[in-house]
């Protein structure tokens, strides 16, 4: 083939390509029908996330410019807090006692959030226990604890 038919050859098959192209362009451009695009209820649903793998180095090599191997970190020691119990304190009150004459027994007024008891020793009420008592003070045992309490006047 000659040179001057390549080039009527090219030139007429550029001409069909950019004819194509605008034609597209064209219909684009002027269609008369613009759909509406409609809604629709789409529920979401989330990806469910994958935890991050993570890791550390351990730089536990020689150190090429000294010749000395690095010391392992101190691992740190973590205390747990001691936690006190929220239970509420029995408000406990020794007002006196009283002796029995004939058996030598003592009754002991013992008064527990606001109302009075008479206890003998190893007597339990309201979850208080009198262990002993003497005139000028009681053990009573409250939550497993014992405690002293003093005469009120």
């Amino acid at each position: 083939m000659k040179k001057q038919t390549k080039t009527y050859l090219l030139l007429v098959l550029v001409i069909i390509i950019w004819g194509i192209i605008a034609v597209k362009i064209i219909t684009a451009l002027s269609s008369d029908n613009t759909e509406v695009p409609t809604v629709q209820n789409i529920k979401f649903k989330p990806k469910k996330i994958k935890p991050k793998d993570t890791f550390s180095i351990m730089a536990n090599y020689r150190d090429p410019f000294f010749g000395t191997v690095p010391k392992a970190p101190k691992k740190k020691i973590i205390v747990p807090e001691i936690v006190e119990e929220n239970t509420p304190k029995n408000t406990i009150l020794y007002t006196g006692y009283v002796t029995d004459n004939s058996t030598k027994q003592k009754i002991f007024f013992v008064t527990i959030n606001g109302q009075q008891h008479l206890m003998k020793p190893k007597y339990s009420s309201q979850g208080i226990t009198l262990i002993k008592g003497s005139a000028s003070q009681i053990r009573v045992r409250s939550n497993g604890k014992i405690r002293t309490i003093p005469i009120q006047q």
